[in-house]
């Protein structure tokens, strides 16, 4: 059944310590300008940081009307070619030394695995699509099953 991927990349639930250390360094700063500064800052400096984490860990992966949505790149199935789902080791190394500058990637450093989609429209000059992902098997088996979708 098309539509039935849908994955947003959380960050995991120990990065929004980061938020409060922002805040609490804000507010060290401004305790020299006065108390009421340094709580201001507290104030201001967890909410921006949470915003920043929240912003971050809001990246979806969708597969929805013979499209596959990721992140800001909306691609048919059609101009799409096979997919390899990467391990941790594959994807590192996807990631870093055999990257294309020309590809698009969805990467987020804290999931370990990913999917390497080629792009087949020769119209793009982006060669693959790297996609951070916790179940690559899954996104690629969506991927194939909205690709017999969209020839049927």
């Amino acid at each position: 059944m098309e539509g039935m991927y849908d994955e947003r990349l959380t960050v995991p639930r120990s990065w929004w310590l980061l938020p409060v250390a922002v805040g609490l360094t804000l507010a060290l700063i401004l305790i020299r300008v006065s108390g009421p500064a340094a709580l201001v800052g507290l104030v201001v400096g967890i909410a921006a940081g949470a915003v920043g984490i929240s912003s971050y860990g809001s990246a979806r992966i969708r597969v929805v009307q013979g499209s596959l949505v990721a992140g800001p790149a909306r691609i048919p199935v059609e101009a799409l070619g096979t997919a390899q789902a990467l391990s941790p080791k594959e994807a590192a190394a996807w990631r870093g030394p055999k990257a294309d500058p020309r590809a698009f990637m969805l990467l987020r450093s804290y999931v370990p695995t990913a999917l390497r989609v080629e792009v087949s429209d020769p119209a793009d000059p982006t060669p693959y699509l790297y996609l951070s992902t916790r179940s690559p098997m899954k996104l690629s088996e969506a991927l194939e099953e909205a690709r017999r979708g969209a020839r049927a």
